[in-house]
């Protein structure tokens, strides 16, 4: 069962299609009534100045606050049939580059704005799509969060499948207080405008984030009590800019497998599965399996995972999703129930690059709770939308090594097909060899055995609810609720002492050692050959491929995981199912990559919606 049960139905706007309104808007200048709604008008009342767009929506910003309004838009009105000379501000609207402002500049202009009077459909719906719905009026945050609610309802517990498949099994628990967040997001808008482009948009976090308004389960049966009094600094992020926390998604207990098993909200003994909504006899991956299929499958906005050794891309690449394993340091950790903190990570998993974008942006911050963040002073920007150029691998020069590449029919189809887009939109794709070294950088494994009790205890000392009795590992295996199959697996780690634990993760440990051995090692390989990045499969279909999930987590550098193809049944694999391109770079350089995986996911677009989770009736 879900913890939670979500709110009392209420009506939803009919599902609509989106529609450009550029010529209508222009249209509407021409005869002296502009377009406007409480919400557009109210923000440039208030002067707000938004460092959340792309490019594409603040190339024609005028008026100098981020974003196209209908400032901009009567001062293009006004200047029609001008000829506006080199170096005139007005220069840049003539888009057309005929030397004339007209009406057709007008409708470019006016198509930059996040607004879209026409049909909204929340199957597939964006960040962005849904501020432009809600900006004008067609939607609101309480009808999508709604809208959502009935979606987890209606899909996550019951099997859709009819063919020996399974429920998705995604969503742990929704929250009592979403509706309320969404009804002051919606007045936020009517006062203010779109203060952010997370303003109302419901978001499902992995259940091992720290809620206030939810329990904090990590999948397990026995911490079903566990009321934090407070949010995990990423989740306050989020809350700050305005989303709405909808619901907490399954994960593999306490984040340990790719499987996704969890007791929660079951019998002791007991154990739930998650399933991918694409092949639902197939896992969705871990340890993030819930997120994955709650996002691919439509049941919330933009989701977030924890990665320690591919918890986010595996089940990003299984369920068709891009996802943002960042550099340590970018996202405080605090109030995230840890598996390894030398190399545990949270971040995004979502539908397109641009909300992945978005999405990050909310979440980074030095936190003197997480002293790993002060790395980042000086290297985050503004926002990293700025890097989404559908244009940015023009010149880009990005590696490979053979032995990362499956040999299944799939990845080596999609693997030449993305190739091919590669350089056919301008990037140099080197073969590279091998470095002294690299082996051992793959061949080193996760931290999880030696630093689970340990990180695990500081959370409970600085976390865990008093109303939880099972306070470390041994007296969680005493309570029987958990996935018991790993009785040994948690005992043997409830046995690591604190001088195992020091001789591997400590200052001169050897796991930190070679952390630190292989973050120098790949930044030598990025700088000798001059890369933007290093790109890899970051799995087969429904599977991972030798050690490819270690490179990042094994040098703390930041990945990208966007989806690069299908495998169909003539490649004899499992048809339907995703395969994910990743993209490893420098440290605090997820600009680079966001902009390379943009403009990849804009020449080849590949990810596809489940067809057994479209609309309710």
């Amino acid at each position: 069962m879900i913890l939670s049960s979500a709110p009392e139905k209420t009506s939803m706007t009919p599902s609509r299609q989106r529609r450009t309104i550029a010529l209508t808007a222009g249209a509407a200048l021409l005869s002296g009534a502009f377009l406007t709604t409480p919400a557009l008008a109210d923000s440039e009342t208030a002067g707000s100045a938004p460092a959340f767009l792309a490019p594409f929506f603040t190339e024609f910003d005028l008026t100098g606050n981020g974003s196209v309004s209908s400032e901009e838009l009567q001062i293009v009105s006004d200047a029609l049939g001008s000829t506006p000379e080199a170096g005139d501000e007005l220069a840049v609207v003539d888009t057309d580059g005929d030397g004339v402002i007209s009406i057709s500049d007008l409708a470019e202009v006016a198509s930059r704005m996040v607004y879209d009077d026409g049909d909204f459909d929340i199957i597939e719906a964006s960040a962005l799509s849904m501020q432009a719905a809600m900006n004008a009026g067609v939607t609101t945050s309480v009808e999508l969060t709604q809208a959502y609610l009935d979606r987890i309802e209606a899909y996550d517990r019951s099997v859709i499948d009819d063919n020996g498949g399974r429920a998705l099994n995604s969503i742990i628990t929704t929250s009592e207080v979403a509706l309320e967040a969404a009804e002051e997001a919606d007045r936020i808008r009517a006062e203010e405008g779109m203060t952010s482009a997370l303003l109302g948009v419901p978001v499902a976090l992995k259940d091992n984030y720290n809620t206030a308004d939810m329990p904090t389960t990590a999948g397990c049966g026995c911490w079903e009590d566990n009321h934090t009094t407070s949010d995990a600094a990423m989740v306050s992020g989020l809350r700050d800019a305005g989303a709405v926390i909808l619901a907490k998604a399954s994960l593999d207990e306490f984040a340990f497998g790719f499987s996704s098993e969890f007791s929660v909200g079951v019998d002791a003994g007991d154990t739930l599965l998650v399933a991918s909504p694409y092949v639902t006899t197939r896992t969705a991956g871990g340890s993030s399996g819930g997120t994955g299929a709650a996002i691919a499958a439509n049941l919330a906005g933009i989701g977030f995972g924890t990665d320690t050794g591919g918890s986010i891309r595996v089940p990003s690449s299984y369920n068709q999703l891009v996802g943002i394993r960042p550099t340590i340091g970018l996202s405080s950790r605090d109030g995230i129930v840890p598996l390894a903190l030398s190399q545990d990570t949270g971040g995004p998993m979502a539908r397109t690059v641009m909300d992945a974008a978005l999405a990050l942006d909310a979440t980074t911050g030095i936190d003197p709770a997480d002293q790993v963040t002060n790395a980042q002073a000086g290297l985050v920007p503004d926002s990293y939308t700025q890097s989404l150029d559908a244009n940015a691998l023009e010149g880009a020069r990005i590696g490979y090594f053979a032995s990362m590449l499956p040999q299944n029919a799939t990845n080596q189809r999609v693997w030449q097909e993305t190739v091919q887009t590669l350089e056919a939109q301008g990037a140099t794709v080197v073969e590279l060899a091998e470095p002294a070294g690299f082996g051992a950088v793959l061949a080193e494994p996760s931290g999880s055995t030696a630093e689970f009790r340990h990180d695990l205890d500081a959370y409970i000392a600085a976390h865990l609810s008093p109303d939880v009795a099972a306070r470390s590992l041994n007296d969680i295996v005493e309570t029987g609720h958990f996935v018991t199959s790993r009785q040994r697996t948690y005992e043997q780690r409830a046995a690591i002492t604190a001088e195992q634990y020091e001789a591997w993760a400590g200052e001169n440990g050897s796991h930190t050692l070679q952390l630190a051995a292989g973050k120098t090692l790949l930044h030598e390989v990025l700088n000798t050959h001059e890369l933007d990045a290093i790109a890899y499969p970051s799995g087969t279909p429904y599977g991972t491929h030798a050690w490819n999930m270690r490179l990042s987590p094994n040098t703390g550098m930041p990945a990208v995981t966007v989806p690069m193809g299908v495998a169909t049944a003539e490649d004899g694999t499992i048809d339907g199912a995703g395969v994910n391109l990743e993209l490893l770079g420098r440290d605090f350089d997820e600009g680079t990559l966001l902009g390379l995986a943009y403009a990849l996911e804009q020449a080849q677009p590949a990810r596809t919606a489940p067809e057994l989770y479209g609309p309710l009736g």
